[in-house]
């Protein structure tokens, strides 16, 4: 289990989701990049929230739809 984290680099707090290391979660990523990588949005892959604080606070999306839909309005 990881969570991925989509952070606005000029805004406090970010976007959470708990999912699964794999090939989904790379491709996932990459689709996420396209659409926000030149807007200042900041995508990681983190293995607990309580280790990194510099994240916080996390809101966290309950499906990858919706993670998708909160990261597409970062911009």
């Amino acid at each position: 289990m990881c969570y991925l984290i989509a952070k606005d680099v000029n805004s406090h707090g970010c976007y959470a989701l708990k999912t699964q290391l794999g090939n989904h979660l790379v491709e996932l990523k990459h689709y996420l990049d396209d659409l926000v990588s030149d807007k200042g949005i900041q995508l990681v892959t983190i293995s607990r929230p309580t280790a990194f604080g510099e994240y916080a606070p996390y809101t966290f999306a309950k499906s990858e739809p919706e993670f998708i839909e909160l990261v597409s309005n970062m911009v």
